[in-house]
């Protein structure tokens, strides 16, 4: 399948595509015609620039059409789509251009500073772009399951973040979970809220709506409760897919309306607790219907369609994915996952045998699975996965910190936030002052939703006998 032609060119040229709110809170409409007209003359841009089947373009680009189209020119060219979020420093995005080695880069003209601190001279394709032209459309080409399409990153445990390399299948494998969790359907009007970069973003923004006809909201400004209720109003929308602190927050800040046309909501990253869930039904009588997946897999598991939701569960198995419960870890079969990953850029093995996912599960005696947490150290906060490692080498990078160690504190809204254990060198006393400073230095080195919102001062830091950290002591000392 080569998305460009056998979806988007395929679908109805005068079909809604598109509805895009901008931060200046203007509104276009684009219809699946314009969406290939436009993605076919980013297409001949890339092409006229020289680039090839199988090369690399970056994108830093927030919720807006030219970000889909940029994606869209590269899948139907063969290349290899890496979306960034637009958090990211420059630290985070040195690491990104070394590792993708990318040809190109789409980047927002709002974010030339960070860009051109990650030291990127190459050539650079800036958004707004305005015409493009209407020259001749670079001819799509002929695409495998297993050809590269899209690079995601990991949070990041022990090391750096990972490159997982997705291939062609990842596109087409999007239907399974498009039809039997998210839900879309010709004519819909879905929203995505979830920022470019992660990999629920460019599967559910545009490429599950689509495949199902339905039409994809674009709103590229910060999170706002009231305005984000009255989006969903005004523009009738009918499915709705945000992380489970938006919901958690929405609840407790706003008075939530009927929103009569909304007919289904999805969550995936952390489990929703009962009051948040029977909020929204009593608002809009519809269950927020929770999943699971991986960066490296997709879509596992989802609360099945036409029934309550059950609080704390992500659901069960998606048709035809086999997963199971081995030692208290869920584990899946690979051959059963559509949206299995390739492997990690650096490494040319493929995975192989069974994938261990490393979150801890329970499975009841109806098969339906819920959330216990990480076998590692991974901290999820708001739907983020952060990894200690980034936050650590933060902080322990500024001039008063002798040792850091980063785990998860429980909190209400975002279910837990990142916890900084710090040890300060000789010279330095701890202060609220200094615990401000350090965390405005992680915001400055890494993506800002990384950074310690609660930050301990201790003389040292519990340890093993072969001197590594004891971050479980430390969760259990909150």
């Amino acid at each position: 399948m080569n998305f460009a032609t056998d979806v988007v060119e395929a679908a109805p040229r005068g079909e809604r595509a598109l509805v895009e709110f901008a931060s200046d809170g203007s509104r276009r409409e684009s219809s699946f015609g314009q969406v290939a007209a436009a993605s076919s003359a980013v297409a001949a841009r890339f092409a006229g620039a020289g680039l090839q089947r199988g090369d690399t373009v970056l994108t830093l680009v927030g919720n807006r059409s030219e970000w889909v189209l940029a994606l869209v020119a590269c899948f139907r060219l063969g290349l290899i789509a890496l979306p960034c979020n637009e958090q990211l420093r420059a630290k985070d995005l040195e690491l990104r251009l070394g590792v993708a080695r990318p040809r190109m880069v789409v980047c927002d003209e709002r974010n030339a500073a960070v860009l051109e601190a990650a030291g990127w001279d190459g050539p650079t394709l800036w958004v707004p772009w305005g015409e493009l032209g209407d020259g001749p459309a670079p001819a799509a080409v002929d695409l495998a399951p297993e050809d590269p399409c899209l690079i995601t990153f990991t949070s990041g445990t022990a090391g750096e973040p990972k490159a997982v390399l997705h291939g062609q299948r990842y596109l087409a494998g999007q239907m399974l979970q498009a039809r039997h969790w998210l839900d879309a359907r010709a004519g819909d009007l879905v929203w995505c809220t979830a920022a470019t970069g992660w990999s629920k973003s460019a599967r559910n923004v545009f490429v599950a709506p689509w495949l199902r006809g339905a039409a994809a909201l674009l709103h590229d400004a910060r999170f706002d409760p009231h305005e984000r209720l009255a989006l969903l109003d005004r523009e009738r929308v009918d499915l709705l897919c945000m992380a489970p602190t938006e919901y958690r927050v929405i609840a407790k800040r706003a008075t939530l309306p009927r929103l009569i046309d909304l007919r289904g909501a999805v969550a995936a990253g952390e489990p929703l607790n009962p009051e948040v869930l029977a909020a929204w039904h009593e608002a809009t009588n519809v269950w927020i219907r929770d999943g699971y997946g991986q960066t490296e897999t997709g879509q596992l598991t989802g609360m099945p369609l036409g029934i309550a939701a059950r609080p704390g569960s992500m659901g069960i198995p998606l048709p035809g994915v086999r997963l199971d419960v081995d030692d208290g870890e869920l584990v899946a079969d690979p051959e059963s996952i559509p949206t299995f990953f390739l492997r990690y850029i650096g490494d040319e093995s493929p995975p192989t045998g069974p994938w261990r996912t490393g979150d801890r599960v329970t499975r009841d005696d109806d098969g339906f699975l819920r959330f216990v947490g990480r076998t590692d150290d991974v901290i999820i906060s708001a739907g983020y996965r952060i990894g200690p490692f980034e936050v650590e080498s933060a902080l322990v990078s500024h001039i008063a910190v002798a040792e850091a160690a980063v785990v998860a504190a429980p909190d209400v809204e975002r279910g837990s936030v990142v916890r900084a254990v710090v040890v300060l060198r000789d010279g330095y006393a701890p202060s609220d002052a200094l615990a401000g400073e350090l965390q405005e230095h992680v915001k400055a080195q890494t993506a800002p939703y990384k950074y310690p919102r609660r930050v301990d001062f201790v003389e040292e830091l519990p340890k093993t006998a072969s001197g590594k950290v004891r971050r479980a002591a430390l969760r259990e000392d909150r």
